[in-house]
């Protein structure tokens, strides 16, 4: 075949969760254009402009393509030396298991980041290493982000992947509490082509509402927006519940015979009136019963919470709150409102694997609780530098960047600072990999195939794809699954234990979607197979949610359990605290904000998105402002409990007066980070401002959202 000839692929988009589906023309070794996938069934064309930076990423001349060992020379300046994959793999086994025989298997610590949920072979074979390290210390950006959706979905249903959608295509009244899909293209629910979706739920004439204590880009088109007090949330979804039992709004739909729990659940929400919540969250009483009212008689009506709610002091007790208004409002299940998804492969049903856990163990310096095998973020850099049997001396990170991405990140800087060995799965040396003493790049994601496991059991759509290789790898590369199936030999060998290596992971997937619900063994006539999906470059479109949901909810009884205790336990502590101030004199709430050409830590390497003026703004209200004699521009500093840093003032009336919004993601520029295209466009880290103490109670995620600084001239 000619190597000259244009050739034309079709793939997902892995960049967000939306996973849009794309059309990408080569020409040889060359990229001739990256556009949205027209035929694709649920994006239908539609890409935001983070698509065409997989150009950028492909052939970024700082992406690592061999393994590098951190060296220092004569001079004492750093430098990396290229290995073989046989010594890197040898030097890192050898490191691993020296430091577990020495001071035992919780020695090493692991973090995996969020790009690694969107590489089909990290998810079938992550596990591999995990296993063969034998440590307890695994940490992930799940606490920095979405621990509380999960918490909320294995207590009440059973499964921390039982995650109703809402079922936006059909919807008259969606009510988004904290989200802000314009910029991120929406998460927790995979909706290709935000706008267009939101849109249309006008044009047929329902409305979305907003809630946020910022006018978003989201806010901005939607039928109405209310601003709240950062971290209030809770208070205004507890007084919509107490506001349905208290108008007999409560439906009688047939699935509340399985809650027997309402009475409790009454209860439990009475002190939480309208007058609590207005002076708690900002938002009129009357607005408050308004949109209680509104969800209740709507047909066709859901709530969802995103980044804002999740990402506070009680992003658990929000998550729980939401699932239990879509409950009561008749939401569950019905179309238009939230239901379950069907994906061809990993779906969620009584017996179905990786339910989850909590709480079996707990941290081993603030007794933080476990979930699925994680402990929170935000114990991490304790766990490090705190003395003792079971401290962290080395570290193993996959797609990670938390020294930008998390909390109080000065303080995990000095524990990284402190290991004794840490190798990192990334091919880029970034904030946090400039720590490592060895690198491991995996393929380009261009250079192996593509199957979406995570984002697919969360889309608004059901569809499926399986997109081939687009690259051919270089001679000698690694896709991440051979370096964990090697690595884990290798510790096993040193062990002079037994191994077996895992399969391709595509052999893993077409066993998954056999045994699936869309699979031979439930659907004889017309089962699907990965040979089948390759058949469709462009996906098939399995159809919209269906019902079902009653008969797979995964506890034994069969039943939601509408009031878990550890929510309930924590409902009278609410009312104490709100006769507390949360603010000091001269105190604001510091939040985030994303914008559609950022995504979280992980995309400042290429030009095309980090062009244009700079976007680390502090925002602030004109009010506030002038009570501080600032002015629009000025050089302003942020100073919290943990630490403090230096960026220009934007004044805007997109923020409510006592709140300051600083974007996540940005100062990534630091000694030794390789980034040689964006060096120009570096920014501030508002995670040097953000508290490894300040977190929800329940489920130990991160409080990224609400927290208190000052704010002052530089």
């Amino acid at each position: 075949m000619n190597d000259t000839a244009v050739k034309t692929h079709f793939r997902a988009c892995h960049l967000c969760e939306a996973v849009c589906g794309l059309e990408i023309k080569t020409q040889g070794q060359s990229i001739l254009s990256i556009k949205g996938d027209k035929e694709d069934p649920v994006s239908k064309g539609f890409i935001c402009p983070k698509a065409t930076a997989l150009e950028d990423l492909h052939f970024d001349p700082d992406r690592l393509r061999k393994p590098v060992k951190k060296v220092v020379n004569e001079a004492g300046d750093i430098d990396w030396i290229e290995l073989s994959w046989d010594e890197a793999i040898e030097f890192a086994a050898s490191k691993i298991v020296s430091l577990q025989q020495q001071y035992g298997d919780d020695t090493v610590g692991f973090y995996a980041g969020n790009p690694g949920v969107h590489n089909y072979g990290n998810l079938t074979h992550g596990s591999l290493l995990r296993r063969a390290t034998r440590t307890k210390n695994h940490f992930s950006a799940t606490s920095l982000d979405q621990l509380p959706h999960h918490l909320a979905a294995y207590t009440m249903y059973g499964h921390q992947f039982f995650l109703p959608v809402p079922d936006v295509d059909e919807t008259q009244l969606f009510v988004l509490i904290g989200g802000n899909p314009m910029a991120s293209n929406s998460s927790m629910m995979t909706m290709p082509d935000a706008p267009g979706r939101l849109k249309a739920i006008q044009k047929r004439g329902g409305k979305f509402i907003v809630i946020d204590p910022r006018k978003t880009e989201t806010a901005k088109i939607a039928s109405a927006h209310h601003f709240i007090k950062p971290g209030t949330d809770i208070y205004l979804l507890l007084a919509i519940i107490n506001t349905l039992f208290d108008k007999d709004l409560v439906s009688d739909a047939n699935y509340l015979q399985c809650l027997n729990t309402l009475e409790e659940l009454n209860t439990a929400v009475l002190p939480f009136t309208l007058a609590l919540a207005e002076k708690q969250c900002g938002i009129p009483s009357a607005d408050i019963e308004s949109l209680a009212v509104e969800l209740a008689t709507t047909e066709k009506a859901v709530c969802h919470g995103r980044m804002g709610v999740s990402v506070q002091e009680h992003g658990a007790l929000c998550q729980w709150a939401i699932q239990v208004i879509n409950i009561l409002i008749g939401a569950l299940d019905a179309e238009g409102g939230a239901r379950l998804t069907s994906p061809v492969f990993a779906s969620v049903r009584p017996g179905a694997k990786g339910k989850g856990n909590f709480n079996r163990y707990k941290s081993r310096v603030s007794a933080l609780p476990e979930f699925a095998g994680e402990f929170p973020a935000v114990s991490l850099a304790e766990e490090i530098l705190t003395p003792g049997a079971g401290q962290i001396r080395a570290m193993i990170t996959i797609a990670g960047n938390p020294l930008v991405s998390s909390a109080n990140a000065t303080e995990l800087e000095k524990a990284f600072d402190s290991l004794d060995f840490y190798v990192a799965f990334d091919f880029y040396i970034n904030a946090t990999t400039c720590k490592a003493d060895l690198i491991l790049p995996p393929t380009s994601p261009l250079e192996h195939e593509h199957f979406d496991i995570a984002f697919l059991r969360l889309a608004v759509r059901n569809s499926a794809r399986f997109n081939p290789t687009i690259f051919e790898p270089s001679e000698g590369a690694l896709h991440d699954w051979e370096i964990y199936n090697r690595l884990s030999g290798a510790i096993a060998t040193l062990r002079q234990e037994e191994f077996k290596p895992l399969p391709d992971p595509a052999m893993l997937i077409d066993y998954g979607i056999m045994e699936d619900m869309h699979g031979e063994k439930e659907n004889p006539q017309t089962a699907m197979t990965l040979d089948k999906l390759k058949q469709y470059p462009h996906g098939i479109d399995l159809g919209p949610l269906q019902p079902g949901l009653f008969e797979r909810i995964c506890h034994e009884d069969g039943q939601i359990n509408l009031t878990p205790e550890i929510y309930l336990e924590a409902l009278p502590a609410l009312i104490d605290q709100s006769n507390e101030s949360s603010l000091n004199d001269g105190e604001f709430l510091l939040i985030g904000r994303r914008h559609v050409r950022s995504n979280n830590s992980w995309m400042h390497n290429y030009h095309r998105l980090v062009k244009g003026k700079p976007r680390w703004q502090l925002q602030m209200h004109p009010t506030d402002l002038e009570a501080l004699s600032l002015s629009d521009g000025d050089l302003v500093n942020i100073q919290s409990r943990v630490g403090e840093l230096s960026t220009i003032v934007e004044s805007t009336e997109d923020v409510m007066p006592g709140v300051v919004s600083l974007p996540h993601g940005w100062g990534h520029r630091k000694p030794g980070v390789r980034m040689s295209i964006a060096s120009e466009q570096d920014g501030v880290n508002c995670n040097a401002l953000t508290d490894d103490k300040f977190f929800d109670k329940i489920s130990g995620n991160a409080a990224l959202n609400g927290v208190p600084v000052k704010v002052s001239a530089a």
